[in-house]
């Protein structure tokens, strides 16, 4: 597969980024409780995700950065169910939940397709 000239021209990485934008917002009015708990678990996942993608670029074959996809792509499983859990816990209302879920699901599917397209 011929590497675009950095990671920041992939779509799937500025989607993930725009994800992890969202999950700030969306977790900065969770509870005070909440501080260490399920908001850092859930940035920190979603930030994961960009992160992987990024790092796998950055490596020098096709084997590393399925590897790194494949990272990314748990952290991204790891974030929806702590999008749930939040939800569920009503620390975070079903429209936001919805959203952020939409752009997690758009995320798996370009992580997905790249995957797909890398030799195995």
């Amino acid at each position: 597969m011929a590497r675009t000239r950095h990671f920041r021209d992939l779509l799937v990485w500025q989607r993930a980024m725009e994800l992890a934008r969202e999950v700030y917002l969306r977790t900065e009015e969770f509870p005070k409780s909440e501080t260490f708990g399920l908001r850092m678990q859930m940035r920190r996942s979603a930030v994961s995700v960009a992160s992987h993608i990024a790092e796998g670029h950055g490596k020098l074959t096709d084997a590393e950065l399925r590897r790194s996809l494949g990272s990314a792509r748990g952290s991204l499983y790891e974030f929806e169910t702590q999008n749930e859990l939040a939800c569920g816990l009503r620390f975070i209302d079903q429209d936001s939940s919805r959203k952020l879920l939409e752009l997690a699901t758009e995320t798996a599917k370009l992580i997905n397709g790249l995957l797909g397209k890398l030799e195995p």
